[in-house]
């Protein structure tokens, strides 16, 4: 039997092509999909990796042998994915390893609706049948197999994330889009097609070897590029997309980069406008800005744990109309409270051509105060060194600890979270205060902790 327990993680299936898996398996996991799921069809999605179309084929193919009707929309972004599952009313599969290396790939899955799937919400049961079924294969299904057909959906994609923010009155932009060879460069073209943007496409051709740079904006040196040609030409905005396109991330006409907590704030700012007194889902990693914003504008955050799962199941307990997270993931109530960099992005377009500010100007109202950024550090032991940072803290007056998700530490003037990797032997480091010097004096006093 086979052990999978290299490539099923939290939320997702990834490994190394075909090291890792191969077709024979994405097979068995289309099968075992919908024995899970129950549907009778689904929906399937791929990115431009290599290994990509042939991998979402069988899995497909698996998913007909289980007497499952199979819409193949090709390629697509995630968040393309995730509006046909909602717009189709079907459980989806996409096929996309996100920005890892390209001798990669993976499975995200979810039920209709776009509702996720993770080990606690049927991945777990998922791996438990492909592995059983490892050796003989996916038992044969009564009743007959289900149909594969082809549909493209990229219109009725852009169509709808346009209906969801008006950009017909803005003043021309000039736009820089930096697509990393990803699936942005699939999905841009069409969605920005007649608005009043100039664009600027560096590397939209759809390369799953990714021969420029790396697919993975939240990487400093991955931004450099668009950068350099936002400050050439003038641009009024830069955008990245990582590899599948559910993240963007934002450079201002500077060239500098925008905090997605900024991002969150500002977009936020524009829901609670359009429905106030609504809720708003921010992971603990964001920052104070984003509360402060929201209760500003009317509106009620919802402080949640890091991850895609955590911020989804607290969109749908509470109602909220919008939620994002530190690492540029926005997550819309109007997209079935799933992530879509995409429509995060139309809305950061319509502030902008909404008025005559520039971006840095516009962003200076949620960009509030002084961080680190996420620092890694490599222990020997996650669970000791986090234990030696809470007993340094613990009792000191003025500071509060809580271990919603890791150690975070708050005192007046700044916070800290202190994370362990659920993946690799790191604990992840994040400080915020109300000016640099104390963000500096913090990080250095807790890194001196982690890494004794």
């Amino acid at each position: 039997m086979a052990d999978l327990s290299q490539i099923v993680k939290a939320y997702d299936v990834r490994g190394v092509v075909p090291d890792q898996w191969d077709e024979a398996l994405a097979g068995l996991f289309g099968a075992a999909f919908v024995r899970v799921t129950g549907a009778s069809a689904i929906v399937v999605g791929h990115d431009m990796r290599p290994s990509s179309p042939g991998l979402a084929r069988a899995f497909g193919q698996g998913a007909a042998g289980q007497g499952a009707d199979v819409t193949e929309i090709g390629l697509c972004s995630t968040d393309q994915l995730y509006f046909a599952s909602g717009y189709l009313g079907l459980p989806g599969a996409m096929f996309t390893a996100s920005h890892n290396p390209a001798r990669y790939n993976g499975i995200k899955m979810c039920r209709a609706s776009a509702a996720p799937i993770g080990q606690d919400t049927g991945l777990g049961e998922i791996r438990t049948l492909v592995e059983e079924w490892s050796d003989a294969g996916a038992p044969v299904a009564d009743g007959p197999q289900g149909a594969l057909t082809q549909r493209d959906i990229l219109r009725d994609y852009a169509e709808y994330l346009r209906d969801l923010v008006d950009l017909s009155g803005i003043r021309s932009l000039k736009v820089v889009v930096d697509a990393g060879n990803g699936m942005g460069g699939h999905t841009v073209p069409t969605v920005f097609e007649g608005l009043p943007l100039e664009l600027d496409a560096l590397y939209f051709e759809l390369d799953g070897t990714f021969p420029n740079h790396e697919a993975n904006p939240l990487d400093p040196k991955n931004l450099v590029d668009l950068q350099r040609r936002v400050r050439e030409t003038g641009a009024d905005i830069g955008l990245a997309f990582d590899g599948d396109a559910d993240r963007c991330f934002v450079v201002d006409e500077n060239g500098d980069p925008v905090p997605p907590s900024a991002i969150t704030a500002l977009v936020a700012s524009r829901e609670l406008a359009r429905v106030p007194g609504s809720t708003v889902i921010h992971n603990l990693i964001t920052s104070w800005s984003v509360p402060e914003v929201v209760k500003e504008c009317g509106g009620t955050p919802v402080r949640t744990r890091v991850g895609h799962s955590f911020i989804k199941q607290e969109m749908a307990a509470t109602g909220a109309i919008f939620g994002g997270e530190h690492s540029a993931h926005y997550y819309f109530r109007d997209f079935w409270n799933a992530d879509t960099g995409m429509l995060a992005a139309l809305h950061v377009l319509a502030a902008l051509g909404g008025q005559d500010d520039t971006l840095s100007q516009l962003v200076a109202r949620y960009d509030r105060y002084a961080a680190s950024g996420e620092i890694n550090s490599t222990v020997d032991d996650q669970a000791a060194r986090a234990a030696a940072v809470k007993e340094a803290y613990a009792g000191r007056e003025g500071v509060e600890l809580d271990e919603l998700d890791g150690l975070t530490v708050t005192a007046e003037d700044w916070w800290f979270n202190l994370r362990p990797s659920n993946t690799e032997p790191l604990l992840r480091l994040n400080v915020e205060a109300r000016d640099a010097a104390t963000v500096e004096r913090v990080r250095d006093e807790v890194l001196a902790l982690v890494r004794a």
